[in-house]
């Protein structure tokens, strides 16, 4: 089994704690994170002017700029020239391909067709529960998507969610979502998902898949298991991706391909 992290898009711990053999501006980073786990400011909003936030936390402009600079460079910050700081926001256009990572094996990558096979609720088992750092018991979403590349299904997704940060989540809405997954989850449950883990592992097609990939039974797939981070790494989603690998491939992250299509 294999391991890859997104390690760019890495919280450092809470707003109130120590900071072992970090420096001032460390701080200031986690108070940023700790305002933006608290809502303060949502994707596509801007943060409040660097006088007014070297104020709140009581340091120099260029130890703020510095906090600020990582934030940025983690893509959790965006800056506009002339206009200031804003939460980034999961455009299609621009994070897309940093979380979608299946293209042709010719190299050619596209937006997938997603469509929702099934959506159900339920209560999480103790390891769902443990994953999703949720009480055993609590009530999950849990949802099928089938993702066509070039007119043809490739991957099949099956997603889980807690219902107490998706509250009011529904069929309906996941199915009639104007933009990304991730888009939606920023719109509508002002959640960021900011970084993911994620390990492959070779898998065989079920009779489940096998149908909604138009594959034969027990053809080989790959299995990608990811969990996908807020800030401070709060659990927001396991995702574990079946991929029918015959003409596609699965690129790992890297910079080139995480720049917009």
């Amino acid at each position: 089994m294999k391991l890859l992290k997104n390690s760019a898009s890495r919280a450092d711990g809470a707003a109130n704690a120590p900071v072992i053999g970090g420096t001032r501006y460390k701080e200031v980073k986690n108070g940023i994170l700790a305002a933006l786990a608290a809502k303060e400011w949502k994707g596509g909003e801007a943060i409040p002017s660097e006088k007014r936030l070297s104020e709140r936390f009581g340091v120099s402009i260029g130890t703020l700029r510095k906090a600020i600079d990582e934030l940025v460079a983690d893509n959790i910050l965006v800056r506009h020239q002339g206009l200031g700081t804003f939460v980034a926001q999961h455009q299609r256009d621009r994070y897309f391909f940093r979380f979608f990572r299946v293209v042709r094996q010719d190299g050619d990558k596209t937006y997938p067709t997603v469509t929702l096979v099934s959506f159900t609720r339920a209560k999480a088992t103790r390891e769902i529960a443990a994953t999703l750092g949720i009480e055993p018991h609590a009530r999950i979403f849990s949802f099928v998507n089938r993702l066509a590349l070039h007119g043809e299904p490739v991957m099949i997704d099956n997603i889980t969610v807690a219902e107490e940060r998706f509250p009011g989540l529904n069929e309906t809405a996941l199915r009639e979502r104007p933009s990304t997954l991730y888009n939606f989850y920023q719109d509508a449950f002002h959640i960021n998902v900011v970084g993911t883990d994620e390990r492959l592992r070779v898998a065989t097609a079920n009779e489940v898949e096998s149908e909604l990939l138009e594959v034969a039974p027990g053809t080989p797939l790959l299995e990608v298991r990811r969990m996908a981070y807020s800030y401070h790494q709060e659990p927001v989603e396991l995702r574990i991706s079946h991929v029918n690998t015959a003409r596609y491939e699965y690129v790992g992250p890297s910079a080139s391909h995480e720049e917009p299509l």
